[in-house]
């Protein structure tokens, strides 16, 4: 039985494919971008990943701007002292991955190994606590692959620092565009 509230949001959905039908060009337009900055990235991994660490310093600064200006809102001067300071030392710590980007990325490499192996220890007791269910496999070879690749990280750590991060950003680059470009695609075959 359909609801009223189900038929509105299936026509809502309708009418903003719709939408996106007229634009399938863009779409493919976008992912063809997304495609060239992918293969520029994998082409130049150390400036991908020094333009990685950029990003990320320029957002704690923009946070920490944000905490600090969220102090003064705080009615406890105590509460606003912790938050200032959380404040500054996310501004320092973004200057300082402008000052030396490369070092920064040899921190970040790191916690991104640690971050892999975590989680893919994380999803392999997931995946082992749910064996009777349903897709406890694919999990389990998601953690596998996932700790595998943490192992990889750590094991040529800090060598590979320089170029960890832009092979990444080159690859989700990459997989984003084909995406946009299936997508474009998709909706230009549904027309």
């Amino acid at each position: 039985m359909t609801s009223a509230s189900d038929t509105s949001h299936h026509s809502s959905l309708g009418s903003g494919i719709a939408a996106l039908h007229a634009k399938w060009g863009w779409i493919v337009a976008l992912g063809v971008v997304y495609l060239i900055a992918g293969f520029v990235a994998l082409g130049s991994m150390v400036m991908a990943t020094v333009a990685s660490v950029i990003v990320v310093g320029a957002m704690m600064i923009v946070a920490g701007v944000t905490e600090i200006i969220g102090a003064f809102q705080l009615k406890s001067w105590g509460k606003s002292l912790v938050w200032a300071l959380l404040g500054v030392l996310y501004v320092i710590a973004g200057f300082l991955t402008f000052e030396n980007p490369l070092f920064a990325a040899v921190l970040l490499t790191l916690f991104l190994g640690a971050s892999l192996l975590a989680s893919g220890a994380v999803r392999l007791f997931l995946a082992f606590s749910m064996k009777r269910k349903s897709p406890w496999v694919w999990v389990a070879l998601s953690a596998v692959i996932t700790l595998l690749l943490g192992l990889l990280i750590l094991a040529r750590w800090p060598v590979n620092s320089v170029y960890i991060l832009g092979l990444f950003l080159g690859i989700d680059l990459i997989m984003a565009g084909a995406g946009w470009i299936s997508l474009g695609f998709s909706l230009k075959r549904r027309g």
